[in-house]
């Protein structure tokens, strides 16, 4: 039986597409091991489907001051000779990594180890995390064609995110029942992400009279971004988090107005679900969601509303043109390279294994 280290950590966003791709190693009979740090969202996560789970000493490394940049360099050295023992003692074919700091020491470990490593990068420029391992990688896999060019050539692979099954495998009729809608209006989904974005959700809210004119809206708002004087709406439905619902209301929904984190357009890009994307401001984070939008607008997949331009009456217009223009967006998603990112990375473990 071959052995595969899963790695990754500090988001979700750093997890599920190692979840995604864990039914198919157990299809091939990969004995799967994570490596992760010791209090992340990871262990939760690998623990609640029985995966298991090493943890090692984690810090960040921070191009800003932060009284933690004095201490956190020990916590990686620390991590690198435990990741060093973990990788001895479980003795892995290959390792696969989806970024985060606590997957540095991992794949250095590996590389010292001559234990092949496959990494993937979400966002279109590479963060510091996953640059720190390209000399360590064996193949670098990408969302985006324009992160070809920042990668080492002879490592570099476009494959898209993995994606979990479940997601494609929705049911209306479960997402009406759901939702309760009766009537056959199109349903528009909205995302802010996991944590809700504010911005996102007041403007929606502002255009609801005119919006549940035409469309039934649903709206997963974050965690305590709901507002109870929007519950008696006709048309419009609120969740703070959804979980087993979540591959329902997809397939419920006819468009989805979207922030613009790798894995939630790389979702949507796989489900062919046309979308609006609003990003995450510059100001408010390294830039890399605007830089994802435009690169989903540049191929036809999205259409993109920056925060600077945001107005009820744009936002409106946008999502009756996007409606309006959906069998475009559809047919443009489903001729993309880019959605078969699970079969494309297990065919690189394979090889490498």
């Amino acid at each position: 039986m071959k052995r595969i280290v899963l790695t990754g950590g500090g988001t979700a966003g750093h997890v599920t597409p190692n979840i995604a791709l864990i039914p198919s190693l157990k299809e091939l009979g990969f004995d799967i091991q994570y490596i992760g740090s010791y209090t992340g969202i990871e262990k939760t996560l690998m623990e609640d489907i029985g995966i298991p789970y090493h943890g090692i000493s984690s810090g960040k490394l921070r191009r800003y001051f932060s009284l933690k940049n004095f201490t956190d360099p020990f916590r990686v050295i620390r991590g690198f000779f435990e990741a060093r023992k973990l990788i001895k003692e479980l003795k892995p074919d290959v390792v696969f990594s989806k970024g985060g700091f606590v997957s540095v020491p991992v794949v250095l470990a590996a590389g010292r180890a001559k234990v092949p490593a496959v990494i993937h990068e979400s966002d279109m420029t590479p963060g510091l995390a996953n640059r720190l391992c390209f000399r360590s990688a064996r193949r670098i896999c990408c969302n985006f064609p324009e992160t070809m060019s920042l990668l080492p050539k002879d490592k570099a692979v476009l494959s898209g995110s993995p994606i979990r099954r479940e997601l494609l495998e929705g049911d209306i009729d479960k997402g009406r029942a759901f939702t309760g809608f009766t009537d056959d209006k199109p349903v528009i989904m909205v995302i802010g992400g996991s944590l809700g974005a504010a911005n996102v959700n007041k403007a929606v809210r502002n255009v609801l009279p005119e919006l549940t004119k035409k469309y039934n809206v649903i709206h997963l708002t974050g965690k305590g971004k709901s507002d109870d004087t929007f519950n008696d709406t006709p048309g419009y439905r609120q969740y703070e988090y959804i979980s087993d619902e979540l591959k329902d209301l997809f397939a419920l929904s006819d468009i989805v107005i979207s922030r613009a984190g790798a894995n939630a357009i790389c979702e949507l890009l796989a489900l062919k679900k046309p979308n609006l994307l609003i990003p995450l401001p510059s100001a408010s984070s390294r830039g890399d969601q605007l830089l994802n939008a435009r690169s989903f607008k540049k191929q036809g997949y999205s259409l993109l509303l920056t925060e600077d331009e945001l107005t009820d009456r744009l936002l409106l217009d946008m999502v009756d043109e996007l409606y309006r223009d959906r069998d475009k967006y559809i047919a443009a998603m489903s001729s993309s390279g880019q959605n078969n990112a699970i079969d494309t990375i297990i065919s690189l473990i394979k090889e490498l294994s």
